[in-house]
């Protein structure tokens, strides 16, 4: 098994045993000294998909995308970046939302920024909304709370769809028992 070199402590001379140390074997015994404290996690970087890159299909994750090329699908991300560059086809779902380039569906985050040169073309639900002037947007902007929930219920109990509109009110029978038609 390998071991991990001193170099600038003496070794043991040629035909004595090391006996200065115990050997290392890459585990703790139950009761040896108390383990080393490890040092925190770092947040892993953005993953970036070059401008290069055409991707169909539906991208998912907990951590942070950088976007330069093509994605005709879904993303759910906590922090999506859309560079100038990129067009997304599809709806964008995150925590914070930041639009340099064209997106082309539903856009869903607490934090949505649409930069100057931003291009989008669907409905934002956002709890908080920063456009700068030069951006280009076609659609509604809707603020809610909540805007990551869909199919959430509201206040009064009734189920909200989409764009948080309350589902219809069932039509009263008439004298037959029949809904009114």
């Amino acid at each position: 098994m390998f071991s991990k070199s001193r170099i600038n402590e003496p070794g043991p001379k040629a035909g004595e045993p090391d006996k200065a140390r115990p050997p290392e074997t890459g585990f703790q015994r139950p009761g040896a000294d108390s383990p080393v404290p490890t040092a925190p996690k770092a947040k892993p970087p953005a993953s970036m998909l070059s401008s290069d890159l055409v991707v169909t299909g539906n991208l998912k994750t907990t951590g942070d995308i950088q976007v330069e090329g093509t994605i005709d699908g879904d993303i759910h991300a906590h922090l999506l970046t859309v560079g100038e560059s990129a067009t997304v086809r599809g709806e964008v779902v995150a925590d914070d939302v930041v639009i340099n380039g064209r997106v082309i569906g539903r856009v869903r985050g607490l934090k949505v920024r649409l930069t100057s040169t931003a291009r989008v073309e669907g409905d934002i639900i956002h709890k908080t909304i920063a456009i700068e002037s030069g951006a280009h947007f076609e659609g509604s902007v809707q603020r809610q709370d909540d805007p990551l929930n869909t199919g959430q219920r509201s206040a009064g109990g009734k189920a909200t769809h989409g764009m948080g509109d309350t589902a219809p009110a069932p039509r009263p029978p008439n004298e037959t028992g029949q809904p009114k038609g």
